[in-house]
């Protein structure tokens, strides 16, 4: 299997797209994992297999009408395998198998047969303690940004995914690009001040521009980072409610095409406004769960 990813937005050729059947029911509070879960299972609205699953399928007739190899993951009965993103990524011509929190390691069984594809050589299978999901990693050609949290942030809050240590394999194995570390603000409580990844709060895009909330971050010196690599002209700001509904977590086809949540209105609009395509599906359930388009997506060739 072909593997290249060098950044999050040339024309996509093939990818995961994870599923919503057979979740086995809503979780519970005590087996939830981040505060926005949590929210909607405490007011009893919690998203069910019939609303999710037609999200899906939207999200994947997009993808195959723009010409894209849709791979799928295997249905394993009981197990939420929506968010495909973090349980294994690509950058250039690697693929990492992190290591996630014990909830989520059945999801990488589902996806097994895809990585048995590939040539071993170009597998990295992080070892014990180095902690990394997808969705702290965004790809920007030479640069490679790497949502983590520090020692003391990492063993207090659950919604901290990415450490220290996942940071420093990253510049280890990747010493052709230039790995910056960015710190997030991270709370198990509440989902308008938890910035669960890094795309949550950052995603770069095709014609210069980013989408950005900038409170997401933790230190000025890394938001400044990102001002000098792409000009705080070029930055797509998003606040608060649009952070928490999730209006970072597009997902970009090629440099031109985007495919966003159909209620994103302002963001939508902006993003025309630039230039840029953007096909509007419905996902607003799936938002619920705290993950929406990139999440749902790994990536495994972009040309």
């Amino acid at each position: 299997m072909k593997l290249k990813v060098q950044n999050e937005y040339s024309q996509l050729k093939t990818v995961i797209l994870g599923i919503a059947n057979d979740l086995g029911g809503q979780r519970n509070l005590d087996e939830s994992y981040d505060p926005k879960t949590k929210e909607f299972l405490r007011k009893g609205i919690s998203p069910n297999e019939r609303e999710m699953v037609p999200e899906m399928e939207a999200f994947a007739d997009v993808l195959k009408k723009y010409n894209v190899e849709v791979l799928r993951p295997k249905n394993l009965n009981g197990v939420n395998q929506i968010f495909t993103r973090d349980i294994g990524f690509v950058i250039d011509d690697k693929y990492i198998i992190p290591e996630i929190i014990p909830e989520r390691e059945d999801e990488q069984d589902a996806i097994q047969h895809y990585i048995d594809k590939i040539d071993p050589s170009q597998i990295l299978d992080a070892p014990l303690g180095v902690r990394i999901e997808g969705g702290d990693i965004a790809v920007h050609n030479e640069y490679l940004f790497v949502g983590y949290s520090n020692a003391k942030d990492f063993y207090n809050y659950k919604t901290a995914r990415t450490n220290e240590d996942g940071l420093n394999y990253l510049k280890e194995n990747f010493p052709n690009k230039k790995v910056i570390g960015v710190q997030l603000k991270k709370s198990d409580y509440e989902a308008r001040e938890n910035a669960l990844h890094l795309d949550c709060c950052f995603q770069p895009l095709g014609l210069g521009h980013a989408l950005i909330f900038e409170d997401g971050f933790k230190f000025q010196k890394d938001l400044d980072i990102i001002y000098d690599i792409f000009g705080k002209e070029n930055l797509i700001k998003i606040s608060r409610m649009e952070m928490y509904d999730m209006c970072c977590n597009i997902f970009s086809i090629n440099k031109n095409t985007i495919i966003s949540e159909r209620g994103f209105v302002r963001v939508n609009e902006k993003l025309t406004s630039l230039g840029y395509t953007v096909e509007e599906i419905p996902y607003y359930q799936i938002s619920k769960q705290e993950g929406l388009l990139r999440c749902s997506t790994l990536p495994l060739l972009r040309e």
